[in-house]
This record gives C-alpha cells, sequence and structure tokens, in this order.
C-alpha cells in the first residue's frame, strides 16, 4: 500500500521533470523528493522514472500510473475543497502566455484576492504553456485548441495585432507607406525554431518572406527591442502603449486565446470561480484585446 504523500511526490515529480523543481513545489528538499520516489516505486513494484543528467522521464508504467494519480488527486480535491462555506478555498494555478498574463492578467490579481481572500493563485506567465490534461495547471489560457478529450475548452476573448515601432526608429528610419517597403527596415520577431505556437507565425502573414534581424523567444523582449529603436516588430494591441502603430488600416492580425481546464478540475468551485473571472476580465478589457477600428 502506497502513501498518499508519495503519490504527491510522484505527481509532481512527472509533471515538472526534476527532483529539484518537484521539491520546490512541494516545499521540502531534493533528497526526500527521491526517497518518497523510491518508496512509491517499491510500493508500485515498477520502475517510473528513467534518471539521467537531463532530469526524469516517465517509463511505460509510469505513464500508466500517472493517469490513475491524476484521477486519485482529483477526488482528493474534491474532499479536500467541500468543506468551505462555498467551496473556492485553495490554490488555482493559471498557465497563461507571457504578454496575456504580465499586462492584462497579472494587475488585476489584487482585486480578485481581495474578493476571494481563501484562493491562493500561481500564475505562469511564460513562453510554454503547462498542461491541464496532465494537471500541470488547473486552468490555461493557450492560442489553440488543446487536443486532449480529457479538458473542457472554449474560446475566451479575440485579440488584435499590429505593427510598432518607437518614435525614435521612425525618425532615424522613417515609416513604411505599405508594407512592402518593410523590407528596407529593421525587423524585431520571433527566433523561428523557437516558436512555441504556430499562431506567433506573423511576419509572412504581412509580407511573405519578411524575416527578422533582430529576434527573440520572449514577447516582453521584443517589446523591449522595439521600445529601444530596435526597429519594427509585431505586438498585440494591449502590449502598444506608448509606441507608434504603423499600417493600421493594412495590417491587423487576429488571434484567439482559448481557456481549458481538466473535466473533473473543472468541478471544483474554486477553478469555476477564476474561469468566470478570466471572462469577465476580458469583457471588461475588450478595448484593449481588440481596439476599435
Amino acid at each position: 500500500m502506497y502513501d498518499w504523500d508519495d503519490l504527491r511526490v510522484f505527481l509532481a515529480a512527472a509533471r515538472t521533470g526534476s527532483l529539484s523543481a518537484a521539491a520546490g513545489r512541494l516545499g521540502i528538499d531534493a533528497a526526500t523528493v527521491g526517497r518518497r520516489l523510491s518508496r512509491f516505486e517499491t510500493a508500485m513494484k515498477a520502475t517510473l522514472f528513467t534518471r539521467s543528467p537531463a532530469g526524469l522521464e516517465l517509463t511505460a508504467a509510469g505513464r500508466a500510473i500517472l493517469d490513475a494519480a491524476q484521477d486519485a488527486e482529483t477526488a482528493m480535491d474534491a474532499v479536500r475543497h467541500a468543506g468551505g462555506d462555498d467551496g473556492a478555498g485553495g490554490a488555482v494555478r493559471l498557465s497563461v502566455a507571457e504578454g496575456f498574463g504580465t499586462i492584462i492578467v497579472a494587475p488585476a490579481l489584487p482585486a480578485l484576492r481581495a474578493a476571494r481572500p481563501t484562493l491562493r493563485i500561481e500564475l505562469a506567465a511564460q513562453t510554454a504553456f503547462l498542461s491541464t490534461s496532465r494537471r500541470e495547471a488547473d486552468i490555461a489560457v493557450t492560442l489553440s485548441t488543446p487536443a486532449s478529450t480529457r479538458v473542457l475548452t472554449e474560446p475566451l476573448t479575440d485579440y488584435e495585432l499590429g505593427l510598432y515601432a518607437a518614435q525614435s526608429y521612425l525618425e532615424r528610419a522613417g515609416a513604411p507607406g505599405d508594407p512592402a517597403a518593410l523590407r528596407t527596415h529593421d525587423i524585431v520577431g520571433y527566433i523561428d525554431d523557437l516558436l512555441y505556437a504556430p499562431e506567433l507565425r506573423y511576419l509572412h502573414e504581412i509580407l511573405p518572406g519578411l524575416t527578422a534581424t533582430l529576434c527573440s523567444s520572449s514577447i516582453r523582449a521584443q517589446r523591449e527591442i522595439i521600445a529601444a529603436g530596435g526597429g519594427i516588430g509585431v505586438l498585440p494591441c494591449f502590449m502598444g502603449a506608448g509606441l507608434a502603430r504603423l499600417l493600421p488600416r493594412t495590417v491587423r492580425l487576429k488571434r484567439r486565446f482559448w481557456i481549458s481546464s481538466h473535466h473533473d478540475a473543472g468541478e471544483a468551485a474554486r477553478v469555476r470561480i477564476v474561469r468566470d473571472w478570466l471572462k469577465a476580465l476580458v469583457r471588461e478589457r475588450a478595448g484593449d484585446l481588440t481596439p476599435p477600428a
């Protein structure tokens, strides 16, 4: 028979891929994580991970146990959160796109915390998304729909992107009169082979063959490059404050954010509350997400 705490350690290790990262998530040391994993493997009578300098990788037996472990975690969560006044206490981990998380979600979190003091919000705003199907996050806001049938997914909001530059760059290089003129300008964009979603392939959509000369995997870093006069780049309109928008009539890119959560986790009151809060938030910020023409 296994210990429930050992199952929690197994799940943390499976989701993070390393002893140290699992230890940080659980608030224990890496040596304790290693001991508990060994104990859990003994109880399961199977090797669940292969260990290498690159980290931990699930074996076939580990992958088989993972689904059952996630179902057990869901059941335990339901028991743990059912005792509150409205079942809405506890932690909710949000995985969101870096720019959206920084500009739209983060500034609104204090008000959510004030309204729901029993909630603990963990915001993962980064260039790669955590998986709701593997329970790495309770809620994910992504650029495309997850393929897994284990998650509940729906559209969250559309948003618009445009071409932006700093005034200092325009004074030096001038403003392009049409998309074709972009070939003569410095372009800021993503590193092509590090794109984490096909929806981020903007430049070819604007002008076939257009490539960036200053590149970053981070949209926040791209904005800083643009703001420093490094060139012209594509930004979500909600990140364009303080910059000049170029060719607004001819370059208006549209994308969509999707919101998802695991089917079982979606039943928890705390998750439903945060999903509803996110929907209300994008309605409030609609003018920033999709500016009027």
